[in-house]
């Protein structure tokens, strides 16, 4: 089984991700973040790496989605190739910050890659304000995201409701994490699980 989780820069993926891991015993597939070779130079120049950014994801998500086939055992994704293509991708282009050459190559190479794999079983969306995502990532405290600006998450906010809104490669779970400290709150991971547990048992 394939579960994914989506969601915004500072939604709070990475952690649901560690936590239902383990609550139910499944591996782990993580966004490239700490060893991505492009992640510092884009957010010091968009416009000059955004395309080499979004290559890299993409393949790197690709690979995932190849390895989460071949195995056995039920895998938990942070972030899916969908996010890639049709949010962040999008996004630079329509900000001027990716070229229209490029984008048109990078769509056609997704284009080609989505014929090939298969989409989760079950997509987990978060739903985060813009505040929401701010207080997150000054807690994390990464250095690189120190310049994002409120505008661009605010665009990335519009273009994943707009997504998740069409999305009908399969099932769908949104939950809103303003008021959620599953992390620290027990109660607030369990009625997340019990959710997920619902929406699981609709599966077989």
């Amino acid at each position: 089984m394939h579960v994914a989780i989506a969601g915004n820069i500072g939604a709070g993926k990475t952690t649901l991700t560690r936590l239902l891991a383990k609550h139910y015993q499944w591996e782990t597939q993580f966004e490239t973040v700490d060893d991505n070779p492009y992640l510092n130079d884009f957010y010091n120049d968009m416009q000059r790496w955004s395309f080499n950014l979004q290559i890299f994801f993409l393949h790197n998500r690709f690979q995932q989605i190849v390895d989460i086939q071949k195995s056995e055992r039920s895998v938990i994704q942070d972030r899916t190739i969908y996010e890639d293509a049709f949010i962040f991708a999008p996004n630079l282009h329509s900000m001027g910050l990716m070229s229209t050459r490029d984008f048109t190559n990078y769509k056609n190479l997704f284009d080609t890659m989505s014929e090939l794999i298969s989409p989760p079983d079950l997509m987990i969306y978060l739903r985060a304000s813009v505040p929401g995502l701010v207080n997150n990532i000054q807690k994390r405290g990464r250095e690189y995201e120190d310049g994002i600006r409120l505008d661009y998450l605010k665009r990335l906010n519009e273009r994943y409701e707009a997504w998740i809104s069409t999305y009908d490669r399969g099932k769908v779970l949104i939950i809103s994490v303003d008021e959620l400290d599953y992390e620290k709150n027990e109660e607030h991971l369990g009625s997340i699980i019990s959710k997920i547990d619902a929406e699981l048992n609709g599966l077989f």
